[in-house]
């Protein structure tokens, strides 16, 4: 996949340079500083595809940004390609190994869920009681048994002394136990699976590492459009104040920055 996406870049880029090259030497273009209505034409085509502006004015910088989106565009599709490879892994993993044992029924849920069977090794009983009554999980090493603690603390006087069941405290943790607590079909385990429990972490921070890195490709993206706009309306400006064809020059390295603009005498 990258070989293609490198590929399809060089022949972008050879191509837009050769236009480039032949629109420059051809003596019958017309320079856009005698177009008026043509003020807005490059900046529009920048915006939407970057450097066709600059290469409709004959500046090879033109190709500079071309092959930057396609660049920027492969890697995207790259990385969204492993994120989205590295989230089938770790669901795997949690639907064939962690959950198994509850035989649960093939469907995915919120990423939070399986943010927390990176956390607990186990999601612990939903319910503890095998009689009609019910009992929250107690053992707080479980995801359930951390949110049935996390309701003692925040709904009774004392979380180490049980108040009575009919009371408004017993009903309102039971009620914030029974929100959030993972019931049937979504129960897990990570018992004796200690080296699948790592891999599928590994998973999951392969994912979002790979998902957070196309989020900022979409951010360099958007920025290449905005620059290549920006630098193709500058130009035509210049131009049709100057009355000729006017180039702005930019260059960015380290420490420093230089914007220059030719003007033909």
């Amino acid at each position: 996949m990258k070989g293609r996406a490198a590929r399809a870049a060089c022949a972008a880029l050879l191509t837009a340079v050769q236009l480039a090259a032949q629109r420059r030497d051809s003596s019958s273009v017309v320079p856009d500083s005698v177009q008026p209505a043509s003020l807005w034409v490059r900046p529009l085509a920048s915006l939407l595809v970057p450097g066709t502006g600059q290469l409709m004015a004959h500046q090879d910088r033109g190709a500079v940004y071309l092959a930057a989106e396609i660049y920027l565009l492969a890697s995207f599709v790259q990385l969204d390609h492993e994120a989205t490879q590295q989230a089938t892994r770790f669901q795997a993993l949690a639907f064939n190994v962690a959950r198994a044992p509850y035989l649960p029924e093939k469907k995915d849920t919120v990423f939070e869920y399986y943010e927390q069977m990176e956390r607990f090794p186990e999601s612990g009983f939903y319910d503890g009681d095998p009689g009609p009554a019910f009992a929250p999980e107690l053992d707080p090493g479980t995801y359930n048994g951390s949110v049935w603690l996390l309701a003692r603390r925040t709904f009774w006087p004392d979380p180490n002394v049980q108040p009575d069941p009919m009371s408004q405290p017993y009903i309102n943790a039971l009620t914030f136990y029974w929100n959030h607590a993972i019931g049937p079909g979504y129960q897990w385990s990570w018992r004796d699976h200690s080296l699948e429990h790592e891999e599928y972490r590994a998973a999951i921070r392969r994912s979002d590492n790979a998902y957070r890195s196309a989020q900022n490709q979409i951010g360099l993206l958007l920025a290449n459009h905005v620059l290549s706009a920006v630098d193709a309306l500058i130009s035509a400006r210049l131009a049709a104040a100057a009355g000729r064809p006017a180039e702005m020059h930019s260059m960015v390295g380290w420490g420093r920055a230089q914007v220059s603009i030719t003007l033909p005498f």
